[in-house]
């Protein structure tokens, strides 16, 4: 078992001490695709991932979901989230052990979600559709001082529902000078840039696990993808993710690090539990 680089109290007061400086971004890697970002004391959880919930529910089936890394946090200590993003439907980006404890400690907590998983989603939550929000791509909103930016993510294709709405997604975030780019899970797909270009990324957060038809699911960018595709939109720096959480489905960053120096693409490989601040 990988054990994070910080975790529970120690990961706690390193989010409490860098809230102390008012106009720094700071960004947590949480594991799978799960990022905590901190803006002027506000936070916003990004498909958070914090219980085992996929562990157990495949513990006697022919896909086990072995963990490969412990658990950063309980999200019950979570107490100061104003938002979450959950980017489509799968379990590791909407988990109701992982929601439900949150929303308990955060009662005013906003939940986003793509506006064709909307009853699902609350169906999965046992929340009322009203207790969510749904976005489509090429829409926008604004919560808690953070505005979401919408766009298609192909997982494996840019999938719609029967009224045209996206039912994966990606979120261009701003918060203060800054702008993010979480791309969900993702391969690439037409336009990708194009529409990204729209923006300045400081900082795309992407997979890199990859794909291969012998897991049995949707499968994300490869490492070499996720390094020429934050190249590609400017990206001043790239932080890989979706990996080393379930032993059938991870990659190593050594594809993705040595992409992005050939590219000379800047990048950061975060460990679980670890943070960094501008």
């Amino acid at each position: 078992m990988i054990l994070p680089f910080q975790s529970d109290d120690v990961l706690l007061a390193d989010i409490r001490q860098r809230s102390f400086h008012a106009n720094q971004l700071s960004i947590w890697w949480l594991g799978q695709s799960g990022f905590l970002v901190q803006w002027q004391g506000r936070q916003l959880l990004m498909d958070p991932y914090l219980s085992d919930s996929l562990t157990h529910k495949y513990a006697a089936t022919d896909k086990p979901h072995v963990r490969m890394t412990a658990r950063a946090i309980d999200p019950r200590r979570l107490a100061s989230v104003a938002v979450t993003t959950s980017s489509h439907n799968h379990t590791d980006h909407l988990d109701a052990e992982t929601l439900l404890p949150l929303k308990r400690v955060n009662p005013e907590l906003r939940i986003l979600v793509p506006s064709a998983n909307v009853d699902f989603a609350a169906t999965r939550l046992g929340l009322s559709t009203s207790e969510l929000i749904g976005i489509d791509a090429g829409e926008s909103c604004e919560l808690a001082g953070f505005t979401f930016h919408a766009l298609p993510a192909a997982h494996e294709d840019v999938e719609r529902d029967e009224q045209g709405r996206c039912k994966f997604l990606g979120f261009v975030v701003q918060c203060g000078p800054y702008t993010l780019y979480h791309s969900g899970d993702t391969v690439l797909y037409d336009q990708q840039v194009e529409l990204l270009r729209n923006w300045s990324i400081d900082v795309a957060l992407l997979p890199i696990n990859g794909r291969a038809p012998e897991r049995r699911v949707a499968g994300n960018l490869w490492g070499r993808e996720a390094a020429q595709l934050a190249h590609d939109i400017g990206a001043r720096l790239v932080i890989p993710c979706h990996y080393e959480m379930f032993e059938f489905n991870t990659a190593t960053t050594v594809e993705f690090e040595e992409s992005c120096r050939k590219l000379q693409q800047p990048y950061k490989v975060l460990r679980c539990g670890e943070g960094l601040s501008w």
